[in-house]
């Protein structure tokens, strides 16, 4: 749950903040305007967007924490899923797992780098 709700808000920084920006930077002004007109409260995020990566980045951190940290623990002291994974389902979840959190981790640097940085790198 923690990774769906890590990917979520991830995206939800890249929609809010760094998708428009982007879409501006390449001349896509009408673009944006249509999709703010379509969906007002991308506005309302990217006033407060400050807490939205922030929230992002606390979840995120959260989803590391259990991955990398918590769940080897738990599979040793409870001996689930043995370390061959011959046939049972541990291994590919455990893969689907990292995935959504890597995907999670590049979505929120590519919505902080358009939010923070592109500005800054462009002046």
């Amino acid at each position: 749950m923690l990774g769906w709700v890590s990917l979520f808000t991830s995206a939800g920084t890249l929609v809010c903040c760094a998708l428009p920006s982007l879409l501006v930077l390449v001349g896509l002004g009408a673009t944006v305007a249509s999709l703010l007109s379509a969906a007002p409260w991308l506005v309302t995020m990217s006033q407060h967007k400050g807490w939205v990566f922030a929230g992002a980045g606390l979840l995120i951190a959260l989803n590391v924490v259990y991955v990398y940290g918590l769940t080897p623990r738990l599979r040793a002291a409870h001996r689930t899923c043995p370390s061959d994974d011959g046939g049972t389902p541990c291994g590919p979840a455990e893969r689907f797992t990292r995935v959504m959190l890597w995907t999670s981790v590049a979505l929120y640097g590519v919505g902080a780098f358009t939010a923070y940085g592109l500005g800054w790198l462009l002046t």
